[in-house]
């Protein structure tokens, strides 16, 4: 089976992709299709024996849409250019309809309601909203002509054929004095909303290529090579397996490869989530994009270009994002049974009163209209935007960002929830936790530590020294400070020698431990990192550090797995550490030392059972985010994780997760009163307007009680979707 991928141009809605996805699974010899709305991309799977690259094209072809080969990777520049012109074009669109439809509705509404009437008020109408109907509108007539070809409807067929009803019996009125009244505010009114949702959704939809291309740009430019026995600068797409590179204090590690000589301490948080830089010895692993800290040492290249692991994660997040299905939106679904029965309904109202009943071609049209206006998808269309537009807003409001409408229609669902561990339940800055005083001192135990490290720039020296300053601990003047990278630190006060850093440093000292192993393994079974301080003879005392978890973490588990959701902990720290971390949280389910492709994997894993969240601050979690039903990640992360993510927690509080959710089930909720109370309207007032009491009642619902109907329906639609300002998370 090959893996095709195709740019594709012309989709306008997601129940275009919906429908290429139908077509291309459909087509013989693919096994899987899927194409995604937000970044304009079909991934398929085929055999290449029974149809080709060309043979895919030629299927969406014929569904009336273009695609271009995307090259096996997202042109990531090309596309932000296609996103940026959709969006001018919808923004343009948008603006031109406004301009048209304010002055509609404050002479066809406004001044009509004061009593004020307009000389030649109807022809003016007429002129402004024809642009709107046939400029602006045009698109909705080719969507409708898309969905006929492929003998299907949509919410574009509903807008089409209300808005033209509207706007066509409006002219007829006009023009043979039907007495029927006019409708071009209706027409009008309803597309420049329609644009307005299509405004923000192509808003929201513009930020997917973010993450890629600042992933990319982590990647540095050039490398310092040693080639003929000389240290040369080039480009980073020059660099071969096999060469050997010198990376310098401060640095970027260019490509992914293994430790010959010298020795450091790298921040890899972005590969493995852990906080505290990682010491590198000889025969080390070192990844692309990871930051030195202290040492130089040079290198063997093992991975180079689309290889190394940055790369991988790049391809991992495009994959997730070209992959996701996009969800099929309710109004999609009831306007594909809706329309046709509507339209079948007009025409068999016009023929029963014309031809059966024997009454005027006026009366018979008139009804048909009515059936046609009172249909108008104007409460539809709006029932879920405005439902979604008050609960992002309400999410902003509460420090909660979300991301488009199809975060809040997911959430609701979640079976599973992933938390990162560094930065997301911790806290990601080292702080310590225990100051151990051991063979009689006890105050200067942090005095004599804190002096020597404010000489180092080892994170866990930063937490050391920041603590004794917040204490308000006197330093003490130190001399032949040493460093001993993968191990601590040597260095003199007054006349004495001491000795911070692990237990190999305590070793090569000849410092005995054994009398402390359980007080030391006490420590780090807690997830602590324990740093020893001897003198020339003995331990003198332990200090130990930890990233500490967030207030708010164990409340925030604690009422997720009360709403019903398994909550699990991720991390690419060691088993000990974690599994310390996650009893404090009061996660049951952990995954230990996970590099970023497992992240995504068990995410894959665990979407068998249903929809995942993940929550996550880290570029290592940036494909586990992407992959996810619902990436959320954390205001203070980085800019990566925040673009990945569907939803952003500026106050970097947990319990914003629970709240978020809950806020997703008031939405969905919301949505679907809305629906009803849109359907209603509908399904009350259809046959009213067909006239189906007018034989014994002689009640016929006219175009413009149909009109009000309508807009009543909306305005409840609206007054429903504001309720939701006042509910509680």
């Amino acid at each position: 089976m090959k893996k095709t991928e195709l740019q594709v141009i012309g989709m306008h809605c997601a129940s275009c992709a919906t429908l290429l996805t139908k077509a291309l699974t459909k087509t013989e010899g693919v096994s899987e299709a899927n194409v995604n709305y937000a970044m304009a991309r079909a991934t398929i799977s085929h055999d290449e024996t029974k149809v080709s690259e060309d043979g895919l094209i030629a299927v969406i072809k014929g569904k009336g849409y273009n695609a271009l080969p995307a090259g096996g990777k997202l042109d990531t520049e090309k596309f932000k250019e296609m996103q940026a012109k959709e969006l001018r074009e919808i923004k343009s669109s948008f603006i031109f309809s406004l301009i048209f439809t304010i002055p509609i509705v404050f002479i066809g509404m406004i001044l009509m309601w004061v009593g004020i009437e307009v000389p030649y008020q109807e022809y003016i109408l007429w002129i402004l909203s024809t642009p709107v109907q046939f400029i602006v509108g045009w698109q909705f007539y080719m969507g409708t002509w898309m969905a006929l070809r492929n003998k299907s409807a949509n919410m574009d067929t509903l807008i089409a054929i209300g808005t033209s009803a509207a706007y066509l019996y409006s002219v007829y009125s006009v023009i043979f004095r039907a007495g029927g009244g006019q409708y071009f505010e209706v027409s009008a009114i309803l597309i420049t909303l329609v644009m307005m949702g299509k405004l923000l959704e192509a808003i929201a939809k513009g930020r997917t290529s973010e993450a890629i291309k600042k992933l990319m740009g982590l990647s540095p430019k050039t490398a310092r090579v040693i080639r003929d026995g000389k240290e040369v600068e080039v480009p980073v797409d020059s660099v071969v397996v096999g060469d050997v590179i010198v990376v310098k204090p401060g640095e970027k590690i260019p490509v992914d490869g293994q430790v010959i000589s010298g020795a450091s301490s790298v921040d890899q948080s972005m590969i493995t989530g852990e906080s505290i830089p990682v010491e590198k010895n000889k025969g080390d692993t070192v990844f692309s994009g990871t930051i030195n800290k202290l040492g130089a040492f040079e290198f063997k290249a093992t991975k180079v270009g689309a290889n190394t692991t940055l790369s991988q994660i790049i391809k991992l997040i495009e994959e997730a994002q070209g992959t996701k299905a996009p969800i099929q939106r309710f109004a999609d679904t009831v306007s594909a049974y809706f329309v046709p029965v509507v339209v079948l309904i007009a025409i068999a109202t016009f023929l029963v009163w014309y031809f059966l009943a024997g009454s005027t071609f006026s009366f018979a049209l008139i009804a048909a209209v009515a059936v046609l206006v009172i249909a108008c998808p104007c409460a539809l269309g709006l029932a879920t935007p405005t439902a979604i537009m008050v609960g992002t807003g309400k999410g902003a409001q509460n420090g909660i960002l979300i991301k488009g409408g199809e975060a809040l229609e997911t959430a609701h669902q979640l079976k599973s929830i992933i938390f990162d561990k560094t930065g997301t339940i911790t806290k990601g800055e080292p702080e310590v936790t225990d100051v151990v005083p051991i063979s009689g001192l006890s105050s200067e135990i942090l005095s004599i530590a804190a002096s020597i490290e404010k000489k180092s720039e080892h994170p866990l020296a930063e937490a050391i020294v920041k603590r004794a300053q917040t204490d308000r601990v006197r330093f003490a003047e130190v001399s032949k400070f040493k460093a001993i990278p993968g191990h601590g630190v040597t260095a003199k006060i007054g006349t004495k020698t001491y000795h911070l850093g692990n237990a190999k440093l305590m070793q090569d000292a000849k410092i005995s431990l054994s009398e402390y192993l359980d007080r030391i393994h006490s420590l780090e079974t807690d997830g602590k990192t324990v740093m020893m301080l001897a003198d020339e003879k003995k331990l003198r005392g332990l200090v130990a550090v930890a990233d500490p978890i967030k207030g708010s973490s164990q409340a925030a588990v604690d009422r997720l797995q009360r709403m019903g959701l398994e909550v699990y902990m991720i991390t690419g720290d060691n088993e000990r550490t974690a599994k310390a971390i996650a009893r404090k949280a009061g996660v049951i389910n952990v995954f230990a030392e996970v590099l970023p492709e497992d992240k995504a994997r068990y995410v894959k894993e665990l979407q068998k059972k249903g929809k995942v969240a993940m929550v996550g601050d880290g570029i290592n979690d940036a494909p586990a985010l992407a992959q996810a039903d619902i990436g959320i990640a954390m205001g203070s992360g980085t800019d990566v994780a925040m673009e990945t993510g569907n939803i952003v927690l500026m106050k970097n509080d947990l319990m914003d997760v629970p709240r978020a959710i809950k806020l997703s089930k008031l939405t969905m909720s919301k949505i679907k009163q809305n629906m009803f109370w849109a359907l209603f309207y509908n399904v009350l007032g259809i046959p009213i307007a067909a006239g189906i009491l007018y034989p014994w009642t002689g009640w016929l619902l006219s175009p413009i009680i149909a009109g009000g109907a309508m807009a009543l329906s909306s305005v409840s639609v609206v007054t429903n979707s504001l309720h939701l300002r006042a509910k509680k998370l």
